[in-house]
């Protein structure tokens, strides 16, 4: 009998270390329910945004994008129900969570929005810094645009037309994802596929645009804190890593091939430092860029309604008039 019992309880631990899920040493503090909990003082007429598709939205969960070995990472499609004529333009949806807390289900209200409005949207889980550290995210969302791309006739997805958008970290995280379109050094499955990661817009929703400006790293670089969230994603200081940190910047990679940009802001200014510089440099070249404020917002504004509609609105609006696509 203890012989049974020991070789149930180690067929279980083995299936808990080899689930295709979250890896269990994944943090998640960052959710929509513990941010309520910390601005419903300040803003009691906010609400957290319904994760509930409507019958109108199609979801399918836990599917996986990319595998390091045993470990798989997940994505949740959400899509119209009833099939379109038409190819649909797909969106790549990035949490946010200072690069090593959250989750996707932070994003499923946002993507059940767009779902609705005609988008493809994959709200996408990444590995966090405690799991790999930069640029390990990065890599990750790019392989969740080629896996969308590549799933194209399976779920109706326009190759032509993709996005990547993310909020706080993920909205970085997508920034630089897109400003780095066809750069190798930052997509480690590139060599060998014949399948792009490259996308045709970014929606950066209160994401940081460069993190070495001095008041930026006022924020990011705490000494106080050891390490801080930006460090132990870059794995130290700025001082100890200034190349990383630069080269992590939407900010560094603005060049002629910069694909539209749709910034939604919050109230807080932290979170756009480097957006008014990414806007003229990409003025200079002529790139289409559009800064969209929610006023009187805190950060993580997009996991809340009233919030949500209007930022969902914002990028519906941006890209029906990037992509040419009505709903």
């Amino acid at each position: 009998m203890k012989l049974i019992l020991v070789m149930f309880y180690a067929a279980m631990l083995l299936m808990a270390c080899t689930t295709t899920g979250k890896p269990a040493s994944a943090e998640n503090a960052y959710t929509a329910a513990s941010t309520y909990q910390k601005l419903i003082a300040t803003y009691p007429f906010i609400r957290i945004a319904s994760q509930t598709a409507p019958v109108s939205v199609k979801v399918i969960k836990d599917i996986p994008y990319v595998s390091y070995g045993d470990r798989k990472v997940q994505l949740d499609l959400f899509m119209p129900a009833q099939a379109s004529a038409k190819a649909l333009p797909g969106i790549v949806l990035v949490h946010g969570g200072g690069w090593r807390s959250g989750s996707r289900e932070n994003l499923a209200a946002m993507a059940i929005r767009l779902a609705g409005r005609g988008y493809v949207a994959a709200a996408i889980s990444y590995r966090l810094s405690a799991e790999a550290p930069y640029p390990a995210a990065i890599h990750d969302v790019k392989a969740a645009i080629r896996w969308m791309r590549s799933h194209a006739a399976d779920y109706h997805i326009d190759p032509a037309h993709m996005a990547v958008a993310g909020g706080s970290a993920g909205g970085q995280i997508a920034a630089l994802v897109g400003v780095t379109n066809d750069m190798p050094q930052f997509d480690s499955q590139a060599q060998g596929s014949q399948i792009s990661s490259a996308v045709q817009a970014i929606i950066n929703i209160d994401g940081l645009s460069d993190f070495t400006s001095e008041q930026a790293r006022r924020y990011e670089d705490d000494p106080a804190k050891k390490p801080s969230s930006a460090g132990a994603w870059f794995g130290g200081t700025y001082a100890e890593k200034t190349a990383l940190w630069k080269e992590a910047s939407p900010l560094s990679h603005v060049g002629k091939n910069t694909p539209p940009i749709l910034f939604i802001g919050s109230a807080q200014k932290r979170f756009s430092l480097g957006r008014d510089e990414m806007v003229q440099q990409m003025n200079a070249l002529g790139i289409p860029t559009r800064v969209v404020l929610i006023p009187d917002t805190p950060h993580s504004f997009w996991l809340f309604d009233p919030w949500l509609g209007p930022t969902v609105d914002a990028m519906s609006e941006f890209l029906e008039w990037e992509f040419g696509f009505s709903p």
